[in-house]
């Protein structure tokens, strides 16, 4: 039986964008140019792991690539989280575009760690997405 929490729930941690890099991406500059310019920004590892995992003719090491990419940008969105006040536990929400970058890295960690048998990684970020918006996850 789980307890309600009696503090609250902390407020949704809501990122701020980066707009050239964010038009950068929306105009197709290359993820790996927009990750070369700004590499703070989760969205373009997010979209360079996207691609190594996309392949048609995937091999080991574009999972294993794939799988550096979604780190780097899981790192640089955890980085941006607590820059914002994210303590470790509390919503961030899909909802707010700027978000997406970190989730999609998340989401894309937890895929390439499957995909390599990392069964303890892509099961602790398959927690991180239900805890950040429990609409994303399984």
């Amino acid at each position: 039986m789980s307890r309600p929490n009696l503090l609250g729930e902390p407020p949704p941690t809501l990122l701020p964008g980066d707009p050239v890099a964010d038009a950068a991406l929306a105009e197709g500059t290359p993820a790996a140019e927009v990750a070369a310019h700004h590499p703070t920004v989760s969205a373009a590892w997010a979209a360079l792991a996207e691609e190594a995992l996309g392949r048609a003719e995937r091999r080991l090491r574009d999972t294993v690539e794939a799988y550096a990419y979604a780190r780097t940008g899981y790192h640089r969105g955890l980085d941006a989280l607590r820059r914002n006040g994210w303590r470790g536990h509390g919503p961030v929400p899909w909802s707010h575009e700027p978000n997406r970058g970190f989730l999609r890295c998340v989401t894309m960690l937890a895929r390439a760690a499957e995909a390599i048998g990392e069964t303890d990684e892509q099961e602790r970020c398959t927690q991180l997405l239900r805890d950040c918006d429990p609409d994303l996850a399984p």
